[in-house]
C-alpha cells in the first residue's frame, strides 16, 4: 500500500531547511512519488535538482499566477529549453488566480495561454491552479488538446467537474478535506467518481486539520489524509490507495515507472 503525492512544494524553505528529515517521513509514511511543480522562473532548477536527489522526487514546470507580472518572453524559451531537455512530469503549476489585487487578468491570462500553448505543442499534460475562475480555465482548456491533468485542490461545482472530467482531467483534493465545516469540498470527495481523484497534499501549506497554523504541512500526512477520503466513502484503504496510484499514473503517465 503506497501513495503519490501529486502536488507539493518540497523546494519551499519550510521544508528544503531539513528535506532530508521530511524525505525520510515520507518513506516512514508509504509515500512513494511526489510532484513538485515549480512556481516561478528563478525555482525551476531548484525543482529539477530535487528529482535529481531524492528518488521518490518527479517535478513539473511552469509559471504560477501569482508570479504572471514577472515573467518575461525568455522565460518562456527557458521553460520549453528545460521541458526538451529535462524529463518533466507536466507542465506547471499554472492557472488564473481571482485573489490577486486587482487581478491582473490580463498579464495571468497570456502566461496562462502561453504556457497552454506550450503543453499542447509538447504533448504534455498541465498542472492547473485556479481561484474563481474555474470557468475561465475551462474556456481556455477546450481551444486546445491539451493531455489531461490535474485541476489543484479542486473546489469547483459538480458541473464544472464533469466539464473537466470529460476535458480527460483528474481533480485533486487534500487536507481541506479533513475539516469538517468544509461541506462542500467534502461533498466533492465523497460523490465525485473515484476515478476521477487524486490526493495531494500542497505542503507546506493546506494543513490539514490535526497541523497547527504554525507547522508546516508535509507529504507524510498524506495516508492519514486518505483516512478520511476512505471514511467519507466507506472504502477500505487498501482499495483505495491502488485506486489513487492508478488515477495519478493514468493523468501523468511519466509517474509509470513507480509500477516497475
Amino acid at each position: 500500500m503506497t501513495w503519490i503525492d501529486s502536488h507539493c512544494h518540497l523546494d519551499h524553505p519550510a521544508l528544503s531547511k531539513d528535506i532530508e528529515a521530511v524525505i525520510k517521513c515520507c518513506k516512514e509514511n508509504s509515500i512513494e512519488g511526489v510532484v513538485v511543480p515549480s512556481i516561478c522562473p528563478s525555482n525551476m532548477n531548484d525543482v529539477i535538482k530535487l528529482s535529481d536527489q531524492f528518488d521518490i522526487c518527479f517535478f513539473a514546470l511552469g509559471f504560477h499566477p501569482f508570479y504572471a507580472k514577472d515573467v518575461r518572453q525568455q522565460d518562456f524559451k527557458n521553460l520549453s529549453n528545460l521541458l526538451s531537455d529535462y524529463d518533466a512530469v507536466a507542465v506547471g503549476e499554472i492557472g488564473l488566480d481571482k485573489s490577486l489585487p486587482d487581478c491582473e487578468f490580463d498579464i495571468q491570462n497570456k502566461v496562462f495561454q502561453t504556457q497552454l500553448d506550450i503543453a499542447e505543442g509538447m504533448e504534455l499534460p498541465v498542472i492547473v491552479h485556479s481561484r474563481g475562475m474555474i470557468d475561465l480555465v475551462i474556456k481556455q482548456l477546450r481551444k486546445r488538446k491539451i493531455k489531461g491533468g490535474i485541476i489543484h485542490a479542486f473546489n469547483g461545482s459538480f458541473q464544472q467537474a464533469e466539464y473537466l472530467i470529460n476535458l480527460g482531467f483528474k481533480l485533486g483534493f487534500g487536507g481541506v478535506i479533513t475539516y469538517e465545516r468544509a461541506t462542500h469540498i467534502r461533498a466533492l470527495a465523497k460523490n465525485l467518481p473515484l476515478d476521477t481523484i487524486v490526493l495531494e497534499t500542497d505542503s507546506p501549506d493546506m494543513r490539514p486539520a490535526w497541523v497547527e497554523n504554525n507547522v508546516p504541512n508535509e507529504p507524510g500526512h498524506l495516508k492519514k489524509i486518505s483516512q478520511v477520503l476512505c471514511d467519507l466513502r466507506g472504502l477500505d484503504i487498501e482499495e483505495l490507495a491502488k485506486i489513487i496510484k492508478r488515477n495519478t499514473i493514468e493523468v501523468l503517465p511519466k509517474l509509470s515507472k513507480l509500477c516497475t
